[in-house]
């Protein structure tokens, strides 16, 4: 039973401060996050005043812009992670001739 408690470290860290740790790993997680739920919340606003546009052409329209800033954030990380793996330390290496 003792072998058990080696897991409890993780069961023990909250919600946050697992998103913290995540967004230290991967900084554009909350960008996308964001994103998604500012377009949610603008396509919600806006659904008073679509007048004659049909309900599912205002949730396609919605659902494409939440895309679409969740890809460019998940775009933007890898192109982040490449450059923090391979481009900096071979241009930026401790090694001066």
């Amino acid at each position: 039973m003792s072998s058990d408690n080696q897991w409890s470290a993780d069961e023990e860290e909250g919600q946050l401060s697992r998103l913290i740790r995540k967004s230290r790993d991967s900084p554009f997680v909350p960008v996308g996050i964001a994103g998604f739920m500012t377009v949610v919340s603008y396509g919600l606003y806006k659904l008073k005043y679509r007048k004659d546009q049909k309900m599912s052409i205002h949730l396609i329209h919605m659902r494409v812009a939440a895309q679409g800033i969740v890809v460019g954030a998940v775009t933007l990380g890898v192109l982040y992670s490449m450059y923090k793996d391979y481009i900096r330390p071979r241009f930026f290496s401790g090694s001066k001739k």
